[in-house]
């Protein structure tokens, strides 16, 4: 959107945050990116990341171990690039001020990354967007309430 508006037809955030990084959240990448490239990228996924990612579920530590291999697999050189634009992405609530295409905005009810909050100040910047929550979710609700992801996505491309 904020590079090639005329090329987007559509628009879905899924637990996102249009804002830039905090300065208390900024200060903690660069140290867990030394780590990750020092060898523990296994030790920050279990003490740091995974805490924050779901919802408690039947389904939490099956999910919770496919986030690990899933990050393992990746590597800490993913891992540093993905922090890294974490920490330096630019505030992008002007951009959601100018989006006119049909836009959904979806979150997990329980998502402690990007908190409910955010997404409703997204809603609430972007004309006509609709606003969909997912009980028993936290940040990833397409691995979380997949069917409920997907219903939702449906009715979006209607």
């Amino acid at each position: 959107m904020a590079r090639a508006p005329d090329r987007v037809a559509r628009l879905a955030l899924l637990d996102t945050n249009p804002r830039a990084e905090l300065p208390v959240v900024q200060a903690r990448r660069q140290p867990q990116v030394d780590r990750a490239l020092a060898g523990e990228l296994a030790a920050i996924m279990r003490d740091e990341m995974k805490p924050n990612y779901l919802s408690d579920g039947p389904q939490k530590a099956a999910i919770l171990d496919l986030c690990m291999t899933m990050a393992l697999d990746l590597g800490p050189g993913v891992f540093a690039r993905q922090s890294i634009a974490l920490r330096d992405r630019p505030d992008r609530q002007d951009t959601l001020r100018g989006v006119r295409v049909p836009t959904l905005v979806l979150c997990g009810q329980d998502d402690r990354l990007c908190p409910l909050e955010r997404h409703e100040l997204m809603h609430r910047l972007v004309p006509g967007s609709t606003l969909t929550v997912l009980p028993g979710a936290g940040h990833l609700p397409t691995l979380e309430q997949p069917e409920a992801t997907t219903e939702a996505l449906r009715r979006w491309l209607a």
